[in-house]
């Protein structure tokens, strides 16, 4: 199940991979991957099941064959840091991706502009078309309305016990819409909104407004 919601005028599809399809452009918006940050963990240590590396690419998979869209925007942090076994997957995922593929740097993205240049990915400190601005990290900018993630936005859905359902989310505000984190065990900056705002969170099958 997804959610259609309008932005300056335009048209997106919320998905429950966390994903936004931009109807009008055919555009698919994808941010904070953090591909590479699994290997990091088993690196150093932490009991990370080696399958979950791969459930990236899978879920990545799985979005771009329901959307079929015209080019991928990563908005930021599609890396964790510097190379590790995980660029060796990205570019065989490349290898099957026949459609353009940007990426709008975040803070994160470390490893060198050579490296992406010879897949063919384009990066940019943001993207301006029409009234929408997308960056990585949250802006507000007179004249536009911003497209972001950065945050890894989360809500808490409270029962009327104590019961507590932690999800991840979509958050806007009357200036952005900032998109939950893709990558697994990315972790969540929990949202407390305020009047006005909107949350959208996120089942394993669903996309629910529920503030």
């Amino acid at each position: 199940m997804i959610e259609k919601i309008h932005l300056a005028n335009q048209t997106f599809i919320l998905h429950h991979s966390g994903t936004m399809y931009w109807e009008e452009q055919e555009i698919l918006l994808i941010s904070d991957v953090h591909l590479g940050k699994i290997s990091h963990f088993r690196k150093y240590g932490s009991a990370v099941p080696q399958a979950a590396i791969s459930e990236n690419f899978r879920k990545m998979d799985q979005v771009v064959e329901f959307f079929s869209p015209k080019s991928i925007v990563f908005m930021g942090d599609l890396f964790h840091s510097s190379l590790n076994m995980e660029w060796d997957l990205f570019t065989q995922w490349m290898e099957t991706i026949n459609i353009p593929v940007i990426l709008v740097a975040g803070n994160h993205d470390i490893i060198s502009e050579l490296k992406y240049d010879a897949l063919g990915v384009k990066i940019y400190s943001e993207i301006i078309i029409g009234d929408l601005l997308l960056t990585h990290h949250p802006e507000e900018r007179q004249g536009f309305f911003n497209i972001c993630g950065h945050l890894h936005p989360g809500f808490k859905l409270r029962g009327n016990g104590r019961q507590t359902l932690q999800l991840r989310c979509f958050y806007q505000n009357k200036e952005q819409l900032i998109l939950p984190a893709f990558g697994e065990f990315t972790g969540n900056f929990w949202i407390s909104p305020n009047e006005g705002d909107r949350i959208f969170a996120i089942t394993k099958t669903e996309v629910i407004s529920v503030f």
